[in-house]
């Protein structure tokens, strides 16, 4: 089903996917000091995996690892559920991960692995598993410290505390997803600027997992965003990735626009649209 194309050594122009932004990993995620890799981990139950965190600042930092659920919404946000609101496939996510360890103190520069593991029910019906395994920082104490001054109320002195998360995604059984893209527009938005639109639909019962590239008539092929999810509970996701001068320009006339599997996993065609985009 899936058509194998060939690799170009061409320039690789990146435009910002507007919907889901935040959602969109790179091969490494860095928020406040940790950088953490991979940021997506598929399991099959039969084999673990690991996932390294680094201390990218001056001083040494704590961070409380930990599993959560989230949702994605038809324009690729995701939203937190809680425990109590699992459904059947996220409780069974929740209670078949396995890791270790739950806290890890990390000096700078000094990476650590978190081991995981799945271990499914043995009745357990084939299907696609989600959760997403969390990273926060633990703010160290700090001393009260006085001006001199007289107090006059309350004080409260907020401390951010930083964080990633990333999708655990287990696989049992014979699992299968297609893919189609539909409704490919350029349209304008209210401050004047170029936005590509368009929808991902999704069947089957796996969550597809690509990079949208733009082929123009003429031209070379434009890298648009990268790591475009949509999970299980959406059958169609709306997309708008905001194009510069450049990108808009080439992209007028008979485009083709692809969603390809990521390069590390050959970059097959997931699915592709042709418009003409004027």
């Amino acid at each position: 089903m899936l058509k194998h194309i060939a690799r170009h050594a061409t320039r690789l122009a990146t435009a910002t996917l507007l919907a889901g932004a935040a959602m969109v990993p790179t091969a490494a995620q860095a928020q406040g000091d940790l950088l953490v890799a991979p940021t997506r981990v598929i399991l099959d139950g039969r084999r673990g995996a690991q996932v390294v965190l680094s201390n990218i600042g001056s001083e040494e930092a704590t961070y409380r690892i930990g599993l959560v659920l989230r949702r994605m919404g038809p324009d690729g946000n995701l939203v937190e559920v809680s425990n109590e609101e699992a459904n059947a496939l996220e409780q069974a996510a929740l209670s078949m991960v396995r890791y270790a360890p739950r806290r890890i103190k990390l000096p700078p520069g000094q990476p650590q692995s978190v081991r995981i593991a799945a271990r499914p029910a043995t009745d357990l019906p084939d299907g696609e598993y989600r959760v997403h395994l969390s990273f926060k920082a633990i703010p160290k104490p700090r001393p009260a410290v006085s001006d001199g001054a007289p107090a006059e109320g309350l004080s409260v002195k907020l401390i951010p505390i930083y964080g990633v998360t990333i999708p655990l995604i287990v696989r049992h059984g014979q699992v299968e997803a297609q893919a189609a893209l539909q409704d490919l527009r350029v349209l304008q938005t209210g401050d004047g600027r170029p936005v590509l639109t368009f929808a991902i639909d999704r069947s089957g019962d796996a969550s597809t997992f690509g990079d949208l590239v733009a082929v123009p008539a003429r031209g070379e092929p434009m890298f648009l965003a990268r790591g475009v999810a949509v999970y299980t509970e959406l059958d169609r996701r709306l997309v708008t990735v905001v194009l510069d001068e450049e990108q808009a320009a080439a992209l007028r006339g008979p485009v083709r626009l692809e969603y390809r599997e990521p390069p590390e996993r050959g970059g097959d065609v997931i699915a592709s649209i042709e418009a003409d985009l004027g």
